[in-house]
């Protein structure tokens, strides 16, 4: 068996407890409501199609000096596959802020004065369906498939990439051939956040630290555990917690027992009763926890327990300067106030990852096709978003990491904090966490 085989293998078995991530990453990445308005046809899996001569729901064109895209202009089209209409979580602010994006930088010129077309396919959380996105993109000739977010990629990246067809900008990629196919270019990180929260709590002064998992997220304690033991200390107690209990007081008496801080993977519906249990307990220890599920919903009702808790992210919170565009197109296309939470993995991540395409596509001396961008791309050392994530090297894989994440080019991590109930940012500045994952203090 080849050292390549050796990696697909491990990721496997990895993919198979990731699978039991729905909720975690879910509640990460977007909105589990599944009765919001969808943009997709749940008879068909492409769901729809931006109007490339359309500027609706874009930032006007007072705000930029560049001129319209030209509708005569052959579009640039490119694929972002999520979950719309399915019964678990769903990803309507990808697909929203996708299809933003494209009004965006349409209103702005284009990329290369050619309008930017988004197809978004509706994989209905069906790896069936997920396959049909991916024959979909060969056939409409899509540039690149762009910030989606599937737990089923792995019918998709094979596919695309037999013609040569980009899996660009993941914010959180999980399966095997999005962490190594040479077509896949992450700009998530998964899972150094819950080593940056390890990370953060011994900085933090903690002396006793204990963990809580969330049953199915076992997948993050072998990092976090090299990480603790790396910076010279070991946890006290891995609790691991059950998804769907109705009450945590004995597993949270447990973790706080003789800690003083408690590291936790705990998807966002599951805190909401942890942070409850939290509170009627009475602790001072100190928590810390990942973006998108730690937040001030799971932390509503449970705001004075939970004040100072710290947050480790892939992102800076959409409030900084890295988001402004965002920020400024949400507000203009009256979308802030949509019940979407766009302040999430999901959401920034699908801002980061179109933002990172326009600059390697306008890179490109040319016809911009699959081909030339997989070029462009796979040649970009300095890819640089403004501080959306940290300067990005595609050209150098992790190969001396995790085994089997070599595609994982975005190893930092930023800290936030709850303020009475509210996300504020904590930290300004990303921290490489890759050699800590690995068991090495640098």
């Amino acid at each position: 068996m080849t050292g390549s085989d050796k990696a697909r293998k491990l990721v496997t078995r990895r993919l198979l407890a990731m699978l039991a991530l729905v909720a975690l990453i879910g509640a990460s990445c977007g909105d589990d409501d599944s009765d919001t308005d969808s943009a997709s046809d749940s008879s068909s899996a492409s769901s729809s199609e931006t109007d490339s001569s359309s500027d609706s729901g874009s930032a006007s064109d007072s705000d930029s000096d560049s001129a319209p895209a030209e509708a005569d202009a052959e579009p640039i089209k490119v694929m972002t596959v999520t979950t719309l209409n399915a019964a678990g979580p769903t990803y309507q602010n990808i697909a929203n802020t996708a299809e933003l994006y494209a009004d965006f930088i349409n209103a702005r010129g284009g990329i290369a004065g050619r309008p930017l077309e988004v197809t978004v396919c509706d994989e209905q959380f069906d790896p069936a369906v997920a396959a049909t996105c991916a024959r979909e993109a060969v056939e409409e000739g899509m540039v690149s498939v762009v910030g989606s977010f599937t737990f089923f990629a792995e019918s998709i990246v094979p596919v695309i990439a037999d013609s040569s067809i980009t899996w660009f900008g993941a914010c959180c990629p999980i399966t095997p051939s999005e962490l190594t196919s040479p077509y896949s270019f992450n700009i998530g990180n998964q899972p150094m956040y819950a080593v940056g929260a390890v990370k953060r709590a011994v900085d933090d002064g903690c002396t006793s630290i204990n963990a809580v998992i969330i049953d199915g997220a076992q997948i993050f304690i072998p990092p976090m555990e090299n990480a603790i033991s790396a910076l010279g200390q070991s946890f006290g107690d891995t609790i691991i917690l059950p998804p769907t209990a109705q009450d945590y007081s004995a597993e949270v008496a447990r973790a706080t027992s003789d800690a003083d801080c408690v590291v936790g993977v705990i998807s966002e519906t599951p805190y909401i009763t942890w942070n409850t249990a939290w509170a009627q307990s009475g602790t001072t220890a100190q928590q810390y926890g990942p973006q998108g599920n730690l937040n001030s919903v799971s932390a509503a009702g449970a705001e004075e327990a939970t004040d100072g808790n710290v947050i480790a992210g892939m992102y800076p919170d959409i409030s900084t300067a890295a988001f402004d565009d965002y920020r400024g197109a949400l507000e203009e296309a009256g979308m802030l106030d949509d019940g979407l939470d766009y302040n999430s993995l999901g959401g920034l991540g699908t801002w980061a990852a179109f933002t990172g395409f326009t600059q390697i596509a306008e890179t490109i001396e040319g016809e911009i096709t699959a081909e030339s961008f997989y070029q462009a791309a796979d040649s970009t050392s300095s890819l640089d978003l403004n501080g959306m994530v940290p300067v990005l090297d595609f050209t150098q894989e992790w190969t001396d990491g995790l085994e089997g994440y070599n595609r994982l080019f975005n190893r930092n991590v930023i800290f936030s904090e709850l303020d009475n109930g509210v996300v504020v940012p904590l930290t300004t500045e990303f921290e490489d966490v890759g050699a800590l994952a690995t068991g090495d203090a640098g």
